[in-house]
């Protein structure tokens, strides 16, 4: 019968390699040093070869042991989280949520529920960044996003929470004024208002029933960083907006804003969940991922006009 892994000895060997001393590697593990080497001798006899070369001031991995302490390195490394992660879950969720939101959904739909998330989780603190500017969610050091997109980053891990569709919109004012495009080519000839935000150019991709599609670029006498700034514009009549639906729902729903160009629709996108990685995630982040999944995953704000 094969013999089970050593992973302590493993663990230890990685640990030694990484402080480069087994005197520091005893320390940080809260052993003493002739355990350490124990363990270290024990792995060496059973692999049959040479994990370091000792020298009274030097401390050095031979061939061996180099070609070894990744994977003896990525094993400490798990066996460490999965128990990290344990103790977490064994205890209540507690401590600072990096959160990121889109600007306009933070405000309106986002914040409103928050109350409800600090009562049920009193140990947990929220910094809640909002803007329209995508983050580098790794980078800056972010453990959670709210994002809107038709996909989401592949490099990421994404919970898809609803669906959220897209409306061109105008006024009653301005159809009063210039008429409802029936097609979307129409648009050239109308004033469009644009969305600086885009992760590529700011375009409006309509397609009909059959599959044919056309590409706008949108262009008016304002182009914003926020959806919402455009907003009065188009209220006003001067201008035609397409708008998220989380955001053209207070507009429709009192008939202040109407959809126009029947017949084609934008691509859908959807509202995701975001995190670097599902793995060794948090207590602090599961608990607001079922969170935002039991409020937002049938929001009151899908249009079924």
């Amino acid at each position: 019968m094969t013999k089970f892994p050593d992973f302590e000895g493993l663990a230890m060997f990685a640990k030694v390699a990484e402080e480069r001393s087994f005197a520091r590697a005893a320390q940080t593990l809260g052993v003493s040093v002739p355990t350490v080497s124990r363990a270290v001798s024990r792995l060496e006899q059973r692999l049959g070869a040479r994990l370091f070369n000792r020298t009274s001031r030097q401390l050095a991995l031979t061939d061996f042991g180099l070609r070894l302490i990744d994977s003896a390195a990525r094993i400490y490394a798990e066996a460490e989280a999965a128990e990290n992660t344990a103790r977490e879950l064994a205890t209540r969720p507690r401590g600072l949520i990096r959160l990121a939101a889109p600007m306009d959904f933070g405000t309106r739909w986002l914040a409103p529920i928050l109350p409800d998330f600090f009562e049920l989780y009193p140990d947990i603190s929220i910094d809640l960044h909002m803007s329209d500017a995508v983050v580098d969610i790794v980078g800056d050091g972010f453990d959670a996003a709210l994002r809107i997109a038709v996909l989401p980053d592949s490099s990421l891990v994404a919970r898809r929470l609803t669906p959220v569709d897209r409306f061109i919109l105008a006024s009653s004012a301005y159809i009063a004024r210039h008429g409802a495009p029936e097609h979307p080519r129409e648009l050239a000839a109308h004033h469009c208002l644009g969305y600086a935000y885009r992760p590529r150019q700011d375009v409006w991709r309509l397609r009909n029933s059959e599959g044919k599609e056309e590409v706008i670029v949108p262009s008016g006498a304002l182009r914003a960083t926020n959806s919402q700034a455009l907003v009065p514009m188009a209220l006003r009549g001067l201008g035609i907006i397409e708008l998220p639906e989380f955001l053209a729902y207070d507009y429709l729903i009192g008939g202040r804003l109407k959809p126009i160009l029947s017949g084609w629709t934008l691509p859908a996108g959807a509202l995701y969940f975001v995190t670097p990685s599902a793995r060794s995630r948090p207590a602090k982040v599961e608990v607001l991922s079922d969170f935002m999944v039991a409020r937002l995953s049938n929001p009151a704000w899908r249009w079924r006009g």
